[in-house]
């Protein structure tokens, strides 16, 4: 199985598309080393902004920016690029700029960092934005389209970006669209509603139950906002239950998304994410994953449970 770092093939995405178009630029808060943005510079210094440790300012000037005609990329940490210029990214959501928003490092990936460092609740704070895209790669080919998606989208878009090197699960010839879910895998059993590196997650524990005779439809759900909820509601309907998967909090995520929408009607639904709770330091991204049940044998586990 091909591994990626998302972090490299968005540097190098937004290399290519400067190439392409002289109207993008890149803002980075002092952390372009870790979101990759340095490729950008070494390429296009005259389109580099660093500002340092101001994630505040740097929304600020990328709106200006965007206001004067530029396509701006502003990156750092998920939980800072979110956090931190909260109300800088809501004034400019109000007016609906061009800027796209890059958190990196985002859910538990930072794992030697820890609570300060990890976003486990940035998907919560940009879904609440009016006129904010949200989007969420489950791999590096997914990446790759959703950046140069981003571009031709007018108007602001976060996405969030794993540290980590994670395995390609989508196929590189299927073309990405902006708030449009898509079956990795069909089964008729249970639905699996999963994004970023869940994806995989989930994809492990349908091998697994495959064998004890239940088969699972895996769903990426990349982009949280806009989500067509026409497709949720179809992808649920003949079924006998579904499950999500995110590497975020249990509030305001993938699972509170998909419970709205299939509000009222009767299917068994059980959610896999982060409880109410901040993260922590530890010696790898997967004992992170293994400490707040973010495995494939979790899901294998609320399968069964959700199936009675």
């Amino acid at each position: 199985m091909n591994m990626q770092n998302c972090r490299t093939v968005y540097g190098e995405t937004l290399v290519e598309l400067g190439r392409e178009n002289e109207r993008i630029v890149a803002l980075d808060a002092d952390l372009c080393k870790s979101t990759m943005t340095r490729l950008f510079e070494q390429q296009f210094p005259e389109r580099y902004f660093e500002m340092g440790i101001g994630e505040q300012n740097m929304i600020s000037v990328a709106a200006g920016l965007a206001i004067s005609g530029k396509i701006a990329f502003a990156n750092s940490f998920a939980v800072f690029a979110t956090g931190r210029p909260y109300d800088q990214i809501r004034v400019s959501c109000i007016s609906n700029v061009n800027i796209k928003i890059m958190g990196s490092s985002c859910g538990l990936s930072d794992f030697g960092d820890g609570a300060t460092h990890q976003s486990i609740e940035d998907i919560a704070i940009m879904r609440a934005i009016p006129n904010m895209t949200v989007l969420s790669p489950a791999d590096g080919i997914e990446t790759r389209k959703m950046v140069r998606a981003a571009v031709e989208h007018e108007g602001p878009v976060y996405i969030r970006i794993l540290r980590n090197e994670v395995p390609d699960v989508t196929d590189e010839k299927e073309k990405f669209e902006i708030g449009k879910p898509s079956v990795i895998r069909q089964g008729p059993d249970v639905t699996v509603f999963a994004h970023g590196y869940m994806v995989y997650k989930a994809l492990k524990a349908a091998d697994t139950l495959q064998k004890q005779g239940i088969s699972l439809r895996i769903v990426n759900v990349s982009t949280l906002k806009p989500l067509d909820e026409q497709a949720i509601k179809e992808l649920a309907r003949d079924v006998k239950a579904v499950v999500t998967v995110e590497e975020h909090t249990i509030i305001g995520g993938l699972a509170s998304a998909v419970a709205f929408i299939l509000r009222g009607r009767a299917i068994p639904m059980e959610a896999i994410a982060i409880q109410d709770c901040f993260g922590q330091s530890a010696l790898s991204y997967e004992e992170l994953l293994e400490h707040y049940g973010l495995t494939d044998t979790a899901i294998v586990k609320a399968v069964k449970k959700v199936l009675g």
